[in-house]
């Protein structure tokens, strides 16, 4: 519309882009888009929007269901990717399913800490028990 009405004295890309408070360069391309295709181009609808999820209602289902179990026994989303993978019999990239977990299920990659293969558990009960003794000293 800036544009038009100055068509006679013409306006820079940067005046038309104060006047319409937009990027000059969104001024450019909207020109350029007007002068290829007329006003047909601009009044025409280009966006795609988002990617539909490559993850169906069924993998969204088993990945909550494993997440949420105190017992998994995952030690980070390798291993996660890994398991969806055999379950559904698709191929995912590593970063889509960390932030579909991430975005989806708030999921973070806490790894716990591996615990020693000797380690006796009636020393570490009596380690707890004195523990909480010495600390009320």
């Amino acid at each position: 519309m800036i544009l038009k009405q100055n068509e006679k004295d013409g306006i820079s890309k940067r005046e038309a882009a104060k006047l319409a408070g937009v990027d000059p360069n969104s001024v450019q391309n909207w020109r350029t888009l007007y002068i290829k295709t007329g006003i047909e181009g601009l009044m025409k609808h280009q966006k795609t929007g988002f990617k539909p999820s490559v993850f169906n209602a069924i993998d969204h289902q088993k990945l909550e269901t494993k997440l949420n179990d105190p017992q998994n026994g995952l030690q980070g989303y390798v291993e996660l990717k890994d398991w969806i993978e055999k379950e559904s019999g698709k191929i995912f990239n590593y970063n889509t399913l960390l932030y579909y977990c991430i975005r989806n299920f708030k999921s973070s990659v806490k790894v716990t800490r591996k615990s020693h293969a000797k380690k006796d558990q009636n020393e570490v009960d009596t380690f707890k028990k004195t523990s909480d003794e010495s600390a009320k000293i």
